[in-house]
C-alpha cells in the first residue's frame, strides 16, 4: 500500500468527513479508497473487453402499458446475459425491477439499451462490475462446476 498526499479544498474536505461519519468509515482514507474504486470499476469492466463481467440493471416501468412486460421478458431472453432478477411492485402503475447480469460488457450494454428504451421504462441505469478474475460460476454444489 502506499501513501499519498492530496490537496483538497476545506469544503470538499467537510463533505469527506460527512460522509465517514455517514457511513461509518474509520480514516478519511478508508472513504477516498472506496470512492476512487466506485470511480474506477466501471472503467476496469470496460476495459476487460470481452472477458465476463457482471452488471446489474435497474429501472422502472408502467406495468400498464400494453405488451411491455412481455417485450422485457422477450429481452432478456434473447440477449441471454441475465442470470437472476427481483421484480418490485412500487404502486399501481410502476415496478421496479433489477437484473443481475453476467457476460461481454457489450452484451450487457445491449440487452440494457433494449431495455431501457422501451416505451414506458424509466429511470434505466447499468451498473458495471468487474469479475475478480475466476472464470468458473458458482454452483452452490449443482451442475456441472460442483466440487465431489
Amino acid at each position: 500500500m502506499q501513501r499519498i498526499t492530496i490537496t483538497i479544498d476545506d469544503e470538499l474536505l467537510l463533505a469527506i468527513d460527512r460522509l465517514c461519519v455517514q457511513r461509518g468509515y474509520g480514516s478519511r482514507s478508508e472513504a477516498v479508497r472506496d470512492l476512487v474504486r466506485d470511480a474506477v470499476a466501471p472503467q476496469r469492466a470496460e476495459a476487460a473487453g470481452s472477458a465476463p463481467c457482471y452488471g446489474a440493471l435497474s429501472y422502472v416501468y408502467n406495468h400498464s402499458i400494453r405488451d411491455l412486460a412481455r417485450r422485457l421478458t422477450d429481452e432478456g431472453h434473447h440477449h441471454r446475459v441475465s442470470i437472476a432478477s427481483m421484480h418490485v411492485h412500487l404502486n399501481g402503475d410502476d415496478c421496479l425491477e433489477v437484473a443481475v447480469l453476467r457476460g461481454p460488457v457489450t452484451a450487457m450494454r445491449a440487452y440494457a439499451d433494449s431495455v431501457i428504451t422501451q416505451r414506458g421504462v424509466r429511470y434505466g441505469h447499468l451498473h458495471l462490475l468487474p469479475e475478480n478474475g475466476s472464470s468458473v460460476v458458482p454452483t452452490h454444489g449443482h451442475g456441472e462446476n460442483a466440487e465431489p
